[in-house]
């Protein structure tokens, strides 16, 4: 690999730094896909009222949308190696834009499934965690688990920044201002993406961060071989214990977060009597925290084994899921649960992702990652559907968030099951 030239390094401003612009940019398109996958637990109560859908119909659509995203997620991290990461970014913005904003002409539930559900889905799987991952491998070679924990904790920051909004809009204009908003900031976030992402480093004459002066990038796949990289990448992996393992655990992550609490505390804190707003500030609180959790996850990453972060993490989660149905719903009780909830919310990637590229090395290692995703939204689709199930047939929570809360125990055990890897040398 040639030098980079100091005409070329002044394509783009910052020099070296660059790379801290791509991760903002890429901040705000995680950002507002966490917002769209947010939205749907603010929809529940206004189009159970708005058309009289049964909450089984309505949280099939979220359930669907949760499942394609973590399917789409490997795919996604294949398809950004050949046929480009930018092309692959804007697209899926300009998808998300036109799935949400067909919503608004809706008038059956199956419609509902086919544009939040389906094509949503497929779009912003695309805009996921293998995104960050993808990028930060790309990008940085110093400072992996912080900006890995940062780009993720983009999700909480979506929601910190949107669920109230979505809240208040509902409470005062019903449901059709919320997926028009949404679509609107995906439609606004493409052509910033197209801008502001080079492909890679190279294409503008930059090393990754902190990348030694000996470094050389990996070959690009060719456009034919996305799909097959990924099958092949999941082929390998699947034959080792490691990947069940992390595939069990955040199984039960989604299960415990997105799924769970992401769709349905809403509509379980007002069968409680606590208005729309103010259920979503819990939310937006945990989300807050979590920008700061999974920050600090990320930095621990770099310091800690990630196995016993893993097991801190989950332990703690599933017993504070078997403690919510019984606390006494006061606005103290619901505070504290929200500012420790979201600590852990989604503290588990950064530990999780290094794993995965310790066992699996560089160049598989994000696929493989958003393959362990997959089984994330796999974990949250089952508890988007199936507490709407419980919920519909018992006519409360309660079962829900004990299953959840016993499932977390269990992956904090299996996380310490995991085999440490030797790291692999850095290839990108």
């Amino acid at each position: 690999m040639q030098a980079a030239s100091p005409k070329a390094s002044q394509k783009r401003p910052f020099g070296p730094n660059y790379a801290f612009v791509v991760a903002g940019a890429i901040f705000l398109a995680l950002m507002a896909a966490a917002a769209l996958r947010a939205a749907p637990g603010v929809l529940i109560l206004p189009l159970e009222k708005a058309f009289g859908w049964n909450r089984g119909a309505i949280s099939m659509a979220a359930g669907v949308g949760i499942f394609l995203y973590g399917l789409t997620g490997p795919f996604a991290a294949a398809l950004m190696q050949s046929f480009g990461l930018r092309k692959t970014v804007t697209l899926a913005l300009l998808l998300m834009a036109v799935s949400t904003g067909l919503s608004v002409f809706m008038t059956a539930s199956w419609q509902y499934v086919a544009t939040w559900g389906v094509m949503a889905g497929f779009g912003s799987g695309a805009v996921a965690m293998v995104l960050g991952a993808t990028v930060v491998n790309r990008w940085f070679v110093a400072r992996r688990g912080l900006m890995l924990g940062l780009l993720t904790a983009s999700t909480a920051t979506g929601s910190l920044i949107f669920l109230p909004g979505m809240a208040l809009i509902v409470e005062h204009g019903g449901w059709k201002p919320v997926v028009v908003t949404i679509s609107i900031a995906c439609l606004v976030l493409a052509p910033l993406v197209w801008l502001l992402i080079p492909e890679r480093p190279s294409d503008i004459g930059l090393k990754p961060y902190g990348a030694p002066d000996d470094y050389e990038a990996p070959a690009p796949l060719h456009g034919g071989s996305a799909l097959s990289f990924a099958l092949g990448a999941l082929g390998r992996a699947a034959k080792t214990r490691t990947f069940w393992l992390l595939f069990l655990g955040f199984f039960i992550c989604g299960l415990t977060t997105n799924g769970l609490v992401g769709v349905h505390m809403i509509a379980f804190c007002g069968d409680r009597g606590m208005p729309e707003v103010r259920a979503a500030g819990l939310l937006a609180l945990m989300g807050l925290f979590d920008l700061f959790g999974t920050t600090a996850s990320g930095w621990l990453t770099d310091r800690y084994d990630s196995r016993k972060l893993l097991f801190v993490y989950y332990t703690l989660r599933g017993l504070s899921l078997i403690y919510l149905p019984f606390s006494d719903f006061s606005v103290v009780s619901l505070s504290v649960f929200a500012a420790f909830y979201g600590l852990d919310w989604i503290a588990t990637v950064p530990p999780t992702a290094r794993l995965a590229t310790e066992a699996f090395g560089e160049r598989d290692g994000p696929v493989v990652f958003g393959w362990i995703g997959a089984g994330h939204q796999l974990g949250a689709a089952t508890a988007a559907i199936g507490a709407g199930v419980i919920r519909a047939s018992q006519g409360q929570y309660v079962e829900a968030f004990l299953i959840a809360g016993t499932a977390g125990l269990l992956a904090g055990v299996a996380s310490l099951m995991i085999r440490r890897a030797t790291p692999r040398p850095v290839l990108a």
